[in-house]
């Protein structure tokens, strides 16, 4: 095997490129010059073989991940495979093709051979590329009819796509977790230097057991979205009114990451997704714990709550879902999504401003900090053809009345509003 250091293999690549390059436009192909191609090109197939041999420990930037269940590693072979027959047509090909342009050429007095065609010729040259795609075709529809079947699964989730977050239903179980983007903000603001897992880490992760088939059931609530693990082999567009189902089996421990695939909006480079893979006794364990922590959300909302406590646990469900558009500093984007500081100045379409007055929340170019009961309905159920989406789905009582409570006593604003979980709890019932 051949040493070859990282930069002779790049500039190998660069040379037989350049070469290739310049026999497009040559008039004359001299015995040196088509010497020196030869070579070019003997160095460039090196360079390609050795290549992931030569850096072992890049490789991975350039492949795919390393698979972590059986559909992953199937995809993982047919890319090989597939690339391995396009590198055999290419030097079959380019071989043939130079080997001609040197032997056949004028300088050693070779005549060229007039004729029309040749039957053994075009017969070879088309039965070739078929059995090279029935090669291809064979193993490519097994493992598409692997990523399609369904049967049998241990584990149903249900995984709803919101801009820009994850919710996921464990079907039959009553657990609900949502994921949000846990990357601090002063690395996004470019304050800090950013993490190694800078915007592919979360809150809340998806936790599987190993060694257990899961089916995932997705779907959106907004726009189309696309839930994307690469080590788990899985891409699959969670659109709104439709269910797409995928499924995996995880066979070592670990976490797994992955984000939406699918352009959804200002902040789709916000919506990563992580997938934690756990021994079966401690997921079942995990899964006891969520349990227990579902009750005790039913309980709390008959807790009455201090406005300290309240803006406490407000402060973290505003910077997971309300900071990407509100921003950190509550003044919003200007256009796009409105502040939430009492007289700050925003100025918009009629399609977003007319809302906002109607419902007692801006006025002559200005936000006003309307009515709480105003400020309750618009996080539970949203403004109707603006950004502003429905938040009774994806927080429960308490987290609602704790972030309106904490916005209405943040940034300057004194309200003095308190809004407790039962408040909330009835306006879902339609109390007045």
């Amino acid at each position: 095997m051949l040493e070859v250091k990282e930069s002779t293999l790049l500039a190998y690549h660069l040379c037989a490129l350049t070469q290739m390059k310049a026999n497009a436009s040559a008039s004359c192909l001299t015995p040196a010059y088509l010497a020196f191609n030869l070579r070019c090109i003997k160095l460039f197939i090196i360079a390609v073989i050795q290549l992931p041999l030569a850096l072992p420990a890049k490789a991975a930037q350039y492949n795919l991940q390393t698979p972590a269940t059986p559909i992953a590693q199937q995809i993982y072979d047919l890319h090989t495979w597939i690339l391995l027959v396009c590198l055999f047509i290419f030097v079959v090909v380019f071989g043939f093709m130079f080997y001609a342009l040197f032997k056949h050429r004028k300088s050693v007095g070779h005549q060229a051979a007039n004729f029309h065609h040749n039957t053994k010729i075009e017969v070879f040259w088309t039965l070739i590329p078929f059995l090279i795609l029935i090669g291809i075709a064979y193993p490519t529809t097994q493992t598409v009819f692997a990523m399609r079947n369904m049967e049998q699964a241990d584990i149903n989730i249900k995984v709803t796509a919101f801009q820009w977050l994850w919710e996921y239903e464990y079907l039959d179980q009553g657990v609900r977790i949502v994921s949000n983007l846990a990357t601090p903000r002063d690395q996004i603001d470019n304050k800090a230097p950013k993490g190694e897992h800078y915007l592919l880490e979360v809150d809340n992760p998806l936790v599987v057991p190993t060694n257990k088939k899961i089916r995932v059931l997705l779907t959106s609530k907004d726009v189309i979205h696309s839930w994307w693990v690469p080590q788990l082999g899985v891409k699959q567009d969670a659109i709104p009114g439709f269910i797409h189902e995928a499924w995996f089996t995880v066979e070592k421990p670990g976490l797994y990451r992955g984000q939406c695939a699918e352009l959804c909006g200002v902040g789709h480079g916000f919506m990563p997704i992580v997938v934690q893979a756990l021994p079966s006794d401690e997921y079942e364990q995990w899964l006891a714990t969520k349990k227990v922590a579902s009750l005790d959300a039913g309980v709390a909302v008959d807790k009455t709550y201090t406005m300290e406590e309240l803006k406490a646990q407000g402060e973290k469900v505003y910077a997971g879902r309300c900071a990407l558009c509100h921003q950190a500093n509550g003044m919003g984007v200007p256009g796009a999504f409105p502040p939430l500081v009492d007289g700050a100045a925003f100025s918009a379409g009629a399609e977003l401003t007319d809302p906002l007055e109607k419902r007692g929340f801006w006025k002559n170019g200005k936000i006003v900090l309307g009515p709480k009961d105003q400020h309750t309905d618009i996080v539970v159920h949203g403004i109707s053809g603006t950004a502003m989406q429905s938040f009774g789905q994806q927080l429960n009582d308490l987290e609602i009345a704790a972030v309106i409570t904490y916005e209405r006593n943040h940034w300057g604003n004194k309200t003095g509003d308190i809004v407790q979980p039962a408040e909330v709890a009835a306006l879902r019932k339609g109390a007045p």
